[in-house]
């Protein structure tokens, strides 16, 4: 929690009054900072797992965060200064081509995951479609006429014989003869 706050929570608020006060000094002294503590952050995520067992492991971090921020030791800037500026000027070139490299490579693997993914999601959509029309379909064909006319017949009394069931996909009424229908409509006048 400490680590928290003094580490990432008091900078960010020091970055916030440098990029107020438009402070030369302080936009490079907290860029600074924040570059070594980028480091140290990543270095910790390995560290971590081999020198957890170490005695005061967890109050040498915070001392050591404490001295990247304090304005007597000027740690981050010692850092710097020191050790990082020296190395990323004489890598700068080998890493902007990894970068470059890197990024070419990450855009291809997204466009080639991302086509598979739409076909993998297009295929199922499909699979999932004709299984399911298929399933109504043999659901359809499961009940016999007799059974459909018991049905019907349970609601209703009469049944015309020349009702037949399609299952294709157009929308039709049921098949009647003209005299079946003609003969209910008059008998009811």
């Amino acid at each position: 929690f400490s680590r928290l706050i003094f580490g990432t929570l008091y900078p960010a608020y020091y970055s916030y009054k440098a990029v107020k006060s438009k402070d030369i000094k302080e936009y490079v002294k907290w860029m600074m900072y924040w570059i070594i503590f980028a480091l140290f952050t990543t270095a910790e995520t390995f560290t971590d797992i081999f020198l957890c067992w170490f005695p005061f492991y967890y109050e040498l971090k915070i001392a050591f965060v404490a001295w990247l921020l304090s304005p007597y030791t000027k740690g981050s800037s010692l850092l710097y200064r020191k050790f990082v500026h020296p190395t990323l000027s004489s890598k700068e070139k080998e890493i902007d081509d990894c970068l470059i490299q890197a990024k070419d490579r990450s855009y291809d693997a997204l466009v080639h995951f991302g086509k598979r993914g739409l076909n993998v999601a297009a295929t199922a959509a499909v699979m999932a479609a004709s299984k399911g029309q298929g399933a109504l379909s043999e659901r359809l064909r499961s009940f016999s006429m007799q059974d459909l006319s018991t049905i019907r017949g349970d609601s209703s009394s009469t049944v015309p014989p020349s009702v037949t069931v399609r299952t294709s996909s157009k929308q039709s009424q049921p098949k009647t003869s003209r005299s079946a229908s003609e003969g209910t409509g008059s008998s009811g006048k």
